[in-house]
């Protein structure tokens, strides 16, 4: 029904940045709480961000925060995630999620509607 698509990963150095960013299908775009998620290899899918749908309200997880910044555009149906100050340590597929309404439990996997393909960051020391 709703279709996301990461785009931006890339290879990086250690300190270097990056912004991904995830395309939305559909009308109801500005209704959606938007995540950012990642899983390296051999790990669970582990929270990043998320953003409420009018963009007022954002949290991050704690190993990201201060570097991470997540934002979105509903004109464009875009969310973004700029990543500074990067880390062998954030190496990992990152994932776009979509939630079509709000749920406390937003740290979870289980909170999210619909999820895109990933786009692989890696970041070199």
């Amino acid at each position: 029904q709703v279709q996301l698509v990461e785009s931006g990963g890339g290879l990086v150095r250690a300190g270097g940045s990056l912004r991904l960013s995830c395309a939305a299908s559909g009308r109801s775009f500005s209704s959606y709480t938007m995540g950012w998620f990642r899983q390296a290899p051999g790990k669970e899918r582990e929270f990043v961000a998320t953003i409420t749908g009018s963009g007022d309200v954002s949290y991050y997880a704690d190993s990201v925060k201060g570097r991470f910044t997540i934002s979105r555009v509903n004109s464009k149906n875009t969310v973004y995630l700029q990543m500074n100050s990067l880390t062998p340590e954030d190496t990992g597929v990152y994932y776009c999620a979509a939630d079509r309404g709000s749920s406390v439990y937003y740290r979870q996997v289980r909170a999210y509607d619909y999820w895109g393909q990933g786009t692989q960051v890696t970041v070199s020391s």
